[in-house]
């Protein structure tokens, strides 16, 4: 969970920049250290530990406010107030590469394994033990 200090400092920010909505959202201190605690651990949202709240308010609120740039508008908001900000690294181990990265096959269309196959089915009958 995000503490006191941290929380009063981050709350008048996401106010300010947050969509303004029919609803105001459902304990949103509880809903945001969810996001904080996915993003530090790396996990996938259905891992966020049940006393964070719903794993798919956490994972709803951070998609729809990621579409809405809130996300950018906070952090222009907080280098104008003067909030440091930590370094970021990023971690090879979190990066999915591509299947074709990996040394997979790579194939064809299928017309082209298809001539393949012929090709190796008439190379077999060519060597294969005549009867006398």
């Amino acid at each position: 969970m995000l503490s006191d200090a941290h929380w009063m400092r981050l709350e008048p920010l996401i106010e300010a920049c947050r969509p303004k909505g029919k609803t105001p959202p459902q304990d949103l201190r509880r809903t945001i250290s969810a996001i904080v605690w996915r993003h530090q651990n790396g996990a996938k949202w259905r891992a966020i530990p049940a006393d964070l709240g719903p794993w798919s308010r956490a994972a709803q609120m951070f998609i729809r406010w990621a579409h809405l740039g809130v996300r950018e508008r906070l952090l222009l908001l907080g280098q104008e107030r003067g909030v440091q900000l930590g370094m970021t690294f990023l971690d090879g181990t979190s990066i999915r590469a591509h299947h074709k990265a990996a040394g997979a096959e790579k194939r064809g269309p299928p017309a082209r394994r298809a001539m393949r196959v012929r090709r190796w089915a008439a190379r077999v009958a060519a060597t294969a033990p005549r009867p006398a």
